[in-house]
């Protein structure tokens, strides 16, 4: 996991824009200049990857802790 984690950063410096599908979301959203939240196939939320990792419904219901 970190190894593809590391690969995904390199190409983000590099100026590649990279479309990320990923189960670990707080990870993801760590390293995500925009993100998306789904919600039966319509997006419901979008930001930037920190907005939506600070953002309280996104903590509590995919990231299951409260906003830091």
């Amino acid at each position: 996991m970190n190894e593809i984690f590391a690969i995904v950063a390199e190409e983000r410096a590099r100026g590649a824009s990279i479309l990320l599908v990923e189960q670990n979301a707080r990870r993801a959203l760590a390293i995500a200049d925009r993100a998306y939240v789904l919600e039966r196939g319509r997006i419901v939320l979008t930001g930037t990857g920190s907005e939506l990792a600070a953002d309280p419904s996104v903590t509590q219901a995919y990231l299951g802790a409260p906003a830091p």
